[in-house]
Order: C-alpha cells, then structure tokens, then sequence
C-alpha cells in the first residue's frame, strides 16, 4: 500500500524581511540605542572583505557585518549587547501599510473558503532574512508567522568538557545582567537562503526526522515548490527567486515607493524577468500587492484542489450500476 508521508495542501508564503516588510533596515534601533553612526558602520562593513583578503582571509560578504557586530560589542561600544536587548528593538520596527493584519487576512481567505477547506488548504507564512532572528522574534509580526530562518547569536558557549559536567544553573539572581553575545551561532546569506526553501519543502523544520538531504520524491514533500511566494525586494533575492520561478511557484518583487532607486533595483528584477510581477510595498487591501499575493494563493488553492480532484477519480473504482 502506497502511503504519502505528506498531502502537499499546504501553501507558504515567503518573506524577506529589511525593505521587504519594514521600510528600512531592522539593525538601525541598535544604532540609536548606542548612539553610533549607522552609515559608518556598514561603511565599516563594507570595506572589511577587502581587508581581510590582504590577509589573505576569505570573509563571506553578506554575513561578516555578524563580525563586526561582536567586535563592537567585544571592545564595549555595544555594551551588554545580548538575545534579550535584540528582542526589545524587535518591539519597535515599523512595518509597511497593511502588515500584520495581511497576515491574518490571507489565511482566513484561504482556510475560510468552503472549497478549499474541503481539501484541508492552509497556509503558512515564513520570514527568511539574512538579519537577526532575535530582532525579527521580538517583532509584532513574529507571532504571525510559521517559522523564522534568520542570524543568531550565542551568549553562553559551550566549554570544553561540557558533555562531562552538570549543565549550570541559567536561573539569574536579582540584579544580575543578561550576557552579551560572543559568537555566531546560524547564518544565512544570500546563496543559503535557498536551504530555508528547500527544509520547508521537504518539512523538515515540522518533522524533526526529516532531513534538508534526504532523498524525498517530490509528492511526498510537504510544501511543493510550485504551492510557494516568494516575496523580497532585492538581487540578493535572485537565488530564491530563480528557484521559485523554475519549479512553478510565484514571485513578487516590492519597493519603498518613497525611494526612486529602489523603484530602479526592483524594476531591472522585473525586466530581467527574476519575479513574474513587481508593486509597492503596500500590503493594505485593495493594493497591488495585496490584491496579486492574494489572487496567487487562489489560484494555487484551486491547483491543489483540482489535483486532488482528479486523483480522487483516477484512484477510486467506481461500481458498477444495475442495467434498466
């Protein structure tokens, strides 16, 4: 007997967090929490793969900033920086019109319709950033989503011999100050945003068994890459999108309409055809963006039920009826 380990009835809806969600960069509360100059910083940043290659170091470009955080944070500048104060900036992002509620929305247009609720259709949305998941946790729209792929920081590390001893107590006493952050624990840049795709495909981050490498025939994955949105706003993007785009998902490209040059970035996504369609960062309803994310997930709803339909037919044998 034939078993599917999962249904495939299950739509997800990807998101890129900085530009994409909120107007700017979700770090900049660290920098006025310290009072340091944002632009200097990523200046700093900027030029670091070059100073490390004197040295005849490779850095990875879109996660070194990770460094350069814990060097600040190493010589005082970030003072007690740690996951906590993280959550706390997460608090105060301001996100584009229309979101969190986009998110309850949507759900409830697709898990309320009677015809997709035949079918069991859910969906499910999934914030993937090269930012910091401690920020993006203490955010309002975290509790709205399914899972988070993002940058973490360790505060405590392991020491050596630590499978050998009792595990310290984590209880603080009164007064006592949360540790800083001291080393890198997950990254994701632009190229291993497309592992976050491929563990939601297969499942992984819901069945703990499944791993992102096991050879899994792709009915059986839980989230088919064509039941997929992928929503950013910039050419780091372009993995994800290329992946979306060649198995059948859909993708969308936005921008703050208060900038010109992000328009410009977008569009030359549009035109280089890296996402089927592009608008404003505007999620409120009656937007272009709300109005295309949400005739998508139909349209995606509708595939799986006619898919199942069909196989309804295919595999179940009718009887036979008595002739008159």
């Amino acid at each position: 007997m034939a078993i599917q380990i999962f249904t495939g009835n299950v739509i997800a809806v990807l998101w890129d967090f900085d530009q994409t969600l909120i107007p700017g960069y979700q770090e900049e509360p660290i920098f006025d929490y310290y009072k340091i100059d944002s632009e200097e910083f990523w200046k700093e940043v900027g030029q670091l793969t070059e100073y490390y290659q004197k040295e005849g170091i490779i850095v990875s470009p879109d996660t070194i900033y990770l460094n350069h955080i814990l060097t600040y944070v190493k010589k005082g500048i970030f003072k007690d920086l740690n996951n906590k104060l993280l959550r706390t900036f997460g608090e105060i992002l301001e996100f584009y019109k229309g979101l969190p509620d986009f998110f309850i929305d949507s759900k409830e247009i697709i898990e309320k319709n009677s015809e997709f609720s035949k079918h069991d259709i859910s969906v499910e949305h999934y914030i993937v950033s090269t930012g910091l998941r401690q920020i993006i946790k203490g955010s309002r729209i975290a509790k709205f989503t399914t899972d988070i792929w993002a940058c973490e920081f360790i505060e405590d590390p392991a020491q050596p011999g630590f499978c050998e001893t009792s595990p310290a107590s984590k209880d603080r006493v009164a007064g006592q100050t949360e540790p800083g952050i001291t080393q890198v624990g997950y990254f994701l840049d632009n190229t291993t945003k497309t592992r976050a795709l491929w563990e939601i495909n297969k499942g992984t981050n819901k069945d703990p068994n499944v791993g992102v490498n096991d050879r899994i025939a792709p009915e059986d994955r839980r989230v088919p890459i064509q039941n997929m949105i992928y929503i950013a706003d910039g050419p780091s993007d372009i993995p994800v999108f290329s992946i979306i785009n060649q198995y059948g998902g859909r993708t969308l490209g936005v921008y703050n309409q208060a900038q010109d040059s992000h328009f410009n970035e977008v569009k030359k996504l549009s035109d280089q055809g890296r996402v089927q369609h592009f608008s404003p960062a505007d999620y409120s309803k009656g937007s272009d963006a709300y109005r295309w994310i949400i005739k998508s997930m139909n349209e995606i709803a509708s595939k799986i039920v006619e898919v199942r339909n069909r196989a309804l037919v295919d595999k179940v044998g009718k009887s036979s009826k008595h002739v008159i």
